[in-house]
């Protein structure tokens, strides 16, 4: 009887432990990584915050950084704007906001590049060209690529017959127009500015020599960009 009594007692204790276990988490016992135990993805540059607290990340390094979670390029890296001519906060952010940037893209006659590089930075814009935009616009402007002689894509136009500056063909190629998409990602700022050149020098007679020193950053900001005009 004595040893029954104590199966029973044993058995009752033994469930009682188990659906405690399995109940509710209100107190949630102290956790000792809770980086881990509350992950989170940081979007780049956002300013850094623990995710289980509302007090400011203390990461020496993104302290340094101004609370940054995107740290500068390892010494040796490939920079992505050497050039520093690219704002991010002038993306447009609606239809309005890209019509408006391309209009006044149209304004901008001269890059900002040094325009002591001017045949340098010309002669590289034919190369990215060649690379990446002849396949549609043909490598002589005339928008007869080998997408477009496939009979794969149609539509692409002719330089020669476009109303264009040196600023506009970066603001499409920053932002996109129309059926075009935007090619931010295929190439940084300071080439599609070459690229733009190029397409000035080569297919519209050399309208596209690049801005005196003196140019301010506010006649570039304009045609820093992106959407598409409907």
């Amino acid at each position: 009887m004595k040893k029954n009594l104590l199966r029973i007692t044993a058995v009752l204790g033994l469930t009682t432990v188990l659906l405690n276990s399995c109940g509710p988490k209100e107190n949630v016992p102290l956790v000792y990584f809770p980086d881990m135990y509350f992950p989170v993805a940081y979007d780049p540059l956002m300013k850094a915050q623990d995710a289980y607290s509302d007090h400011e990340n203390e990461i020496p390094a993104f302290v340094k950084n101004s609370f940054a979670t995107g740290l500068s390029p390892v010494e040796g890296s490939v920079a992505q704007n050497k050039d520093g001519i690219f704002e991010e906060g002038l993306l447009p952010k609606n239809v309005d906001e890209y019509n408006a940037g391309y209009d006044a893209s149209k304004k901008m006659t001269a890059s900002p590049l040094n325009p002591a590089n001017a045949a340098k930075d010309i002669e590289r814009g034919k190369l990215l060209f060649d690379k990446t935009c002849a396949a549609c616009h043909g490598t002589g402007g005339d928008g007869q690529g080998p997408i477009v002689q496939s009979g794969a894509f149609s539509g692409v136009p002719n330089y020669a017959d476009r109303e264009i500056t040196v600023g506009s063909v970066h603001y499409v190629l920053t932002n996109g127009r129309n059926a075009m998409g935007s090619y931010a990602g295929q190439l940084n700022p300071g080439d599609r500015w070459r690229v733009a050149m190029y397409v000035m020098s080569a297919f519209k007679k050399g309208a596209a020599a690049p801005a005196a020193a003196t140019a301010t950053t506010a006649e570039a900001k304009p045609e820093t960009t992106t959407e598409t005009k409907k």
